[in-house]
């Protein structure tokens, strides 16, 4: 997916995220909460890599993006109808539709009569292709940093229209904090969070900046989302394709010589991947 931070220059040193001092458990609940969550690996790419790959996708990969629209810069989805199929190679699904560009929302009112126009198609296309009621839909925002008071009259519009329909909303959103002069730093995730807060929004966010981002490893699965920097994420990519150089110097060995990121079983890196980590082997709940 491409990316857009040029709304300000990037604050790469995104301080840890404050939590609050938790309350005295007795010693059995501190040696379970010790305990890290289960997490599952992802891969997500705007094309299909093809039936043939998935197999070999799947001995390391639990779930897969799956684009309802076309992806950024596309006119056509190549991942529609190719849902029966990924479930019976065993894949769950984070489900995309592709929100729109700042510059495209001429005023709030504008853009809530478009959010309200693609959460109808947004849903009309997951019934299409047999995602049940429930089913999350991440809205993919590109841009990062603060988001405009029109692109939030989107979203809300956007988020309405399908819980209406039936679907949950999600984001797929930048976790990378934007230094906004003044000591003021600003994640997308942290101003959707803050700003549609009376909506439960389910939050997919990138942060492929090298630390808290590995790279292109697979070997780990107890990656948890937390280590986003953002503490409510539900998945998270830690690492795109090709790698951005002004992000990741800390953790260039760990692409292949292209900058890509490939499963291990790809020896012919025929299908470059961003790589996820999630709570769930089904973040969408799309398999159902």
């Amino acid at each position: 997916m491409i990316r857009n931070l040029a709304q300000a220059f990037l604050f790469l040193s995104v301080a840890a995220p404050f939590y609050p001092a938790a309350a005295a458990t007795p010693p059995q609940a501190s040696a379970d909460a010790a305990i890290p969550p289960k997490t599952y690996l992802g891969f997500d790419r705007n094309f299909y890599p093809g039936d043939d790959a998935l197999p070999m996708l799947r001995k390391t990969f639990s779930f897969t993006g799956y684009w309802l629209s076309p992806p950024p810069e596309e006119k056509t989805s190549t991942w529609l109808g190719k849902r029966a199929l990924l479930i019976k190679e065993g894949f769950g699904f984070v489900v995309l539709y592709l929100g729109p560009a700042q510059k495209d929302l001429k005023s709030e009112s504008d853009a809530a009569m478009k959010g309200q126009a693609d959460g109808r198609a947004a849903a009309d296309a997951a019934k299409r292709e047999g995602f049940s009621s429930g089913t999350v839909i991440f809205l993919d925002i590109e841009e990062g940093g603060r988001l405009p008071l029109a692109y939030h009259a989107y979203l809300r519009a956007w988020a309405d229209t399908l819980l209406a329909s039936g679907y949950q909303p999600g984001v797929y959103c930048s976790a990378i904090g934007v230094n906004e002069g003044h000591g003021v730093v600003i994640t997308t995730a942290s101003d959707i969070r803050t700003s549609e807060s009376p909506r439960t929004i389910i939050f997919w966010v990138y942060n492929d900046a090298c630390p808290p981002a590995p790279g292109c490893a697979t070997n780990d699965a107890r990656r948890s989302p937390r280590s986003s920097g953002f503490p409510y994420a539900s998945v998270w990519q830690f690492a795109q394709s090709p790698r951005r150089k002004e992000l990741t110097p800390h953790c260039a060995s760990a692409y292949a010589r292209d900058g890509n990121c490939y499963a291990p079983g790809d020896a012919a890196h025929k299908w470059f991947l961003d790589l996820n980590t999630a709570n769930s082997p089904d973040p969408s709940n799309g398999a159902k």
